[in-house]
């Protein structure tokens, strides 16, 4: 039984189901070569053949007195003084390889130089170049079928502008995705893996390529490689997609077929940098696969991961700029002591605009006088043993990445960090005093329950919280909702949702990425009039097998629509006044959708930079299928209800209000506005004497 499967058996992998028909016995190495023969100096190993230029010794041995030995290749009968040098380590430094050292029992990943290939070659030795011996050999079979990356089709272009060049497998636990394209504009949209025919929401995430498991960015034709986490390789998938989890929708995917032979996940495979590395910026962009808790009312975001004998640690935190943040281990297990307390405090100098970690220890809840108190380790006799990687400020969130060791040599002020289980961890946020020292905090502003964590453990995730979203003061102003009054023919579209500044910012429902657009508006109000009979031509997406396309046209007294997806219960609860039928069996079935038409981003989603829906909807394009609209003739009942909504019958906060209105209004508010453009004060007057909720949206958007 493979490891992968004993994880998915006790709810390690709890959203995958297990699909390993057709994957190799583990461990993998690749094609097997040979076990080297030993002629001397103990050389012991078996080779494989990874791939087409990449050779991988298991367990391999070699005393390392020989005086200029080296990995050998060549192409004669046997080894010979004719060969060449596959350097190894391969990142050596200086003009010549390095002679090769001693190695017990050692895995080595070999790259064939030279541009060499497997079947340009005999036989692999290892080789003294002084004395032209031969300490040991293996052969290469002839016909070795060697594994190859498989190159896949492209994604099935389904919403959200998804689309690519033909996807490649590298390797068992690496994709490479060219040309990507992706508007960015889901709100929980991720590279997701799973088994069956097409995806569903039982499958995991996957993090894109810079070890991120945030929701998706747009990409613009962008290259790009991506890993399978823990010990999940491709053998154990049956498609790979981009998905909303939020909505459980597909944007579009590819399978992955069963006879696949690709090489083994060895780290062979050129893939992105790791996951605290960013060369060119000082702000931690990429994040660990997993592992993240929240604290402090979702304000504090923490993130580690164990590197050999250090961890590194990202604190991202919504706080002013003049704030600390102080995280570290409890004066006491099971609950959040702060005396005692082994903490990093770390923060950004508005001063000097930079960034500073400490090593804290805190004898007394009290500022630090330089005996006890919560204090430097640098000021009552101890060293600061935390590292600043990097740190930045960006949209009123401070990140900082430090490193410190798992146990360090001050047994009074340093606690060790254990490498298996849990331990408890506080928080707290503060000012600073004049000595840049962490100040008093609010009784809000640190932990109160007992928190803990284990260092060790590399699928702790429970991070819900986008931080830009707490606290709205510092993001994009929304747009003003649109208003339709007066208007009897009304064109229904999809399109982009707006990101902050639209659906969600206008109505304070979630959002899936796209919404109702009448009249080329985003969720506009519109106003009609009982008794009067109005047109709907509705172009929602007539395909019933693409749910990311079919959005069925209805209306209807709630506010959050889906009636398609609500159990009959539920279906009960709501009243339905055009767009839904019921079939002979009392089961309902939508009847308007229409060809699909939707407004599309140009490149990618640029709500937040557009500071109005004019602006906005420059950046946009109409794209429709061929077909035909669906048409609905709805006269307004006399006793409908003063609020109404238009929804999508499959998907729940895609449209949004309906005034009703009695007959006759819409010409006294028209005729009163008229009035009003010749004589301001009557305006005034008549938003006095009207006291529907109608006018008043009129009189504030005029």
């Amino acid at each position: 039984m493979t490891s992968f499967t004993l994880l998915a058996i006790f709810g390690l992998i709890p959203s995958i189901q297990l699909g390993l028909c057709g994957k190799p016995a583990e461990p993998y190495y690749g094609k097997k070569i040979g076990r080297l023969v030993e002629f001397a100096h103990g050389i012991k190993g078996t080779a494989y053949a990874v791939d087409e230029s990449t050779i991988f010794i298991k367990g391999f041995c070699y005393d390392g007195t020989g005086p200029d030995a080296f990995f050998w290749i060549g192409n004669s009968p046997r080894p010979s003084p004719e060969g060449i040098i596959i350097p190894y380590p391969e990142d050596y430094s200086g003009r010549d390889p390095p002679v090769l050292r001693a190695y017990n029992n050692t895995d080595i990943i070999l790259r064939l130089p030279m541009g060499k290939r497997i079947r340009d070659i005999r036989w692999l030795s290892v080789w003294c170049r002084r004395f032209t011996v031969d300490f040991g050999e293996v052969f290469i079979p002839p016909n070795l079928e060697v594994p190859k990356p498989r190159v896949l089709p492209e994604f099935k272009r389904l919403a959200h502008g998804l689309r690519s060049d033909n996807i490649s497998i590298l390797d068992a636990k690496t994709f490479y995705i060219p040309n990507l394209h992706y508007d960015g504009a889901g709100p929980d949209a991720y590279f997701w893996v799973g088994n069956g025919s097409e995806p569903t929401s039982f499958g995991i995430k996957v993090p894109n390529e810079m070890g991120s498991l945030d929701p998706l960015r747009g990409y613009q034709g962008e290259d790009i490689e991506i890993q399978l986490p823990g010990l999940l390789t491709v053998y154990d998938i049956d498609w790979l997609a981009v998905w909303c989890v939020q909505y459980r929708h597909n944007f579009g995917h590819v399978h992955i077929p069963k006879d696949i032979d690709v090489p083994p996940a060895l780290g062979q495979t050129k893939v992105s940098p790791p996951w605290w590395y960013n060369p060119t910026s000082t702000t931690p962009r990429t994040i660990p696969p997993a592992n993240c808790r929240e604290f402090l009312d979702k304000r504090l975001q923490v993130r580690w991961q164990i590197e050999d004998d250090f961890v590194d640690i990202i604190l991202t935190a919504k706080i002013p700029e003049d704030q600390y943040i102080a995280f570290g281990l409890s004066g006491a297990s099971g609950k959040p002591q702060m005396v005692g307390g082994d903490v990093i405090v770390a923060f950004y100098d508005t001063e000097t605009e930079t960034f500073h970690a400490e090593d804290y220890y805190i004898s007394h809840t009290a500022q630090c006088d330089g005996k006890q108190g919560v204090c430097p380790d640098e000021r009552i006799g101890g060293r600061n043993d935390v590292t600043l990687i990097s740190g930045s400020r960006d949209n009123g969130i401070t990140y900082i990445k430090i490193r410190r060791p798992l146990k360090t040599n001050e047994a009074i002020h340093d606690q060790p960090i254990p490498l298996q289980g849990s331990v408890s961890v506080i928080a707290a946020f503060g000012p600073l005093n004049s000595l840049k020292e962490a100040n008093a905090h609010n009784a809000d502003d640190k932990t109160t329950e007992d928190s803990r964590i284990d260092f060790s453990n590399y699928e702790d995730h429970d991070c819900t919280v986008d931080l830009e979203d707490l606290g709205t003061q510092n993001g994009p102003k929304p747009w003003k909702p649109a208003v339709i009054i007066g208007e009897t023919i009304f064109n229904a579209r999809l399109g982009p949702a707006g990101g902050k500044r639209g659906y969600t910012a206008i109505t304070g429902q979630p959002s899936w990425g796209i919404a109702w657009y009448l009249n080329d508006l985003l969720i506009p109000e519109i106003t009609l009039e009982r008794g009067q009979t109005y047109t709907f031509v509705v172009e929602g997406g007539d395909d019933s097998t693409n749910p990311a396309r079919y959005h069925p046209f209805y209306i209807t007294d709630s506010k959050e629509g889906g009636f398609g997806q609500k159990s009959r219960e539920d279906q009960r609860k709501q009243k339905v006044f055009a767009g839904i039928e019921y079939n002979e069996e009392d089961y309902p079935y939508p009847s308007l959708a229409g060809r699909y038409c939707e407004w599309t981003h140009k490149s990618v989603d640029r709500s937040a930079e557009s500071e109005t829906f004019d602006e906005f909807i420059k950046t946009l394009r109409l794209e429709c299928d061929q077909g035909e609209p669906a048409y609905l003739n709805w006269t307004v009942p006399s006793d409908a209800p003063d609020l109404l909504y238009y929804q999508c019958y499959t998907h729940t906060n895609l449209g949004w209000k309906i005034h009703i209105v009695e007959p006759g209004y819409i010409s006294q508010i028209n005729s009163e506005i008229s009035n009003s453009l010749l004589n301001p004060t009557a305006l005034i007057l008549s938003s006095l004497l009207l006291s529907t909720t109608i006018f008043k949206i009129i009189f504030f958007y005029l």
